[in-house]
Parts: structure tokens; sequence; C-alpha cells
């Protein structure tokens, strides 16, 4: 119960990481406010908790009405906020030539202009509770590229980038600020970013998902479980001299050399 008596308020709270974060907190004792653009989502996840521990709010992340509705429910729930978790994340795989300036500006607004918002107005909320942790889920594409992923990658590059100079910025006022890099991770989205590769090299899910493994150390991809521990981690008064740091979580993924993998 190492989050006993904290609220917390993580976006894209409905499957995948955020759910497993949610689940975590809930565990540790923590109060918790998932948000997402699909309320039934959000719903299905919420049954599984008592009433009192979480509560949902539906809206989008790059909708800064949205937000100040998600920080103000969120602070209403639990009399103040002390953990925010910048979850909620989109992509679209296309090389940039092929990628519509549409999906381009989606995916920065999500993956980056809405933390940016949540972390807005949830600051203050920190300082006058005398300080809090904001834990940030990048990617490790936000540290090295990825092939077809320009502004997924861009996003989550610009986000570690946000992370720390919010960690400069708060940090004397008890606001820490870090940010997670997992690497392939088994969620609903990255279920749907492969499924149509997987069609083209005629395979599936599991195929695409056993390749990304082939040249991962620990040879396996993660559980969302793997990504929550290490949030609670972030989120509790044991990573109290922490801030600014990048967390990768890739089961040793970003130090492989590509060339030496391709003929291991």
């Amino acid at each position: 119960m190492k989050l006993e008596g904290k609220t917390a308020l993580v976006t894209g709270g409905g499957t995948g990481i955020g759910a497993a974060i949610a689940k975590r907190f809930v565990e540790e004792g923590a109060k918790v406010c998932i948000t997402g653009r699909r309320l039934e989502k959000l719903e299905q996840q919420a049954a599984a908790f008592a009433s009192d521990s979480v509560i949902v709010c539906a809206g989008d992340v790059a909708v800064h009405d949205d937000v100040k509705r998600m920080v103000e429910t969120t602070a209403a729930f639990g009399g103040g906020i002390d953990i925010l978790v910048n979850n909620a994340a989109c992509d679209r795989v296309a090389p940039i030539a092929d990628l519509d300036p549409a999906d381009w500006r989606r995916i920065l607004e999500t993956n980056l202009t809405g933390p940016f918002l949540l972390m807005r107005e949830t600051i203050p909320h920190m300082i006058r509770r005398g300080g809090g942790s904001i834990i940030n889920v990048a990617s490790i594409g936000g540290l090295r590229c990825m092939p077809g992923a320009p502004a997924y990658g861009s996003s989550k590059a610009g986000l570690i980038f946000l992370t720390q100079q919010a960690a400069v910025d708060y940090s004397r006022a008890g606001v820490r600020c870090n940010v997670v890099c997992p690497g392939a991770t088994r969620t609903e989205m990255l279920e749907e970013a492969v499924s149509g590769i997987a069609k083209g090299v005629g395979t599936d899910v599991d195929g695409i998902l056993a390749k990304f493994a082939s040249v991962i150390p620990m040879g396996r991809v993660s559980s969302p479980s793997e990504i929550a521990a290490v949030a609670a981690f972030l989120a509790g008064d044991e990573s109290s001299f922490m801030t600014g740091a990048v967390l990768v979580v890739d089961g040793g993924a970003n130090i492989v050399d590509v060339s030496g993998a391709a003929i291991g």
C-alpha cells in the first residue's frame, strides 16, 4: 500500500499499459481517475474495482476543455492530485512521403500536446499539495528510429524533452517528472499497429511479435503489468530523489547492434 492516501490521474486508462497502471495504483492504495475517449472501455475497467477507488472521465487529451474536466474530476474525487500519468497515445504507420498531414497533426496533438495540457493544468494542484509525481509514458521509439514512424517517434522524442524541461522547472516546488520508455509491449494498440504488417508478410500478430522477440536480449516482448510496476515505483516515495530520469524498459532491445542482430 505504498500509494495509500494519494490520488492519481491516468490517461488512456481503459486498455493496455494505462489499464495496468491504474490496476497497480489501486492495489497500492491510491484513488485513481482513468480517462480515455471510449467510455465503455473505461467503465469496463472501473467495474473491476470498488467504486470509491476508481472514477472515470471520458474525453480527448488533445482538447483543452476535456483536459480541464479530467483534472477537475480527479481533484474533486481525491481532494487533490498527487500523481499524473500521461499514457494516452495514438499512431499511424507510414513513411514521411505517405503520411497524411492530418494524421501527423493528430499524433502530435495526442502524444505531445496532450501531455503538455495535462501537465499545465495539474502542476498547480501538485504545488498546492506540496509536490507530486508526473510519469510520462514515451517509447524507445523516442530514442531510436523505427521504420514508418516519423510522427510517433517525433512525438515521443518531444515528450522525453518535455519531461526533462518540467523536471528542471518544477523540482524545487516538489514536483518530480520522469519518463518511462517501453519497448514492444503486447497491448491492443500494438496489435492493431502490426496487424496490417502481419498480413503483408503472410503471418499473424503472434508471428510479428515473435520476430520482435528474436532480437530482444530477453527473448520476449513485455506485458503491460511490467511497465505498471515501474510507474508505481516512480509514483511512490521510494523514487523521491529521481526527476528527469529516462527509464528504458525494453528487455535490452535498445542496446542491440542492428547489424549483428541481422546475422545473429
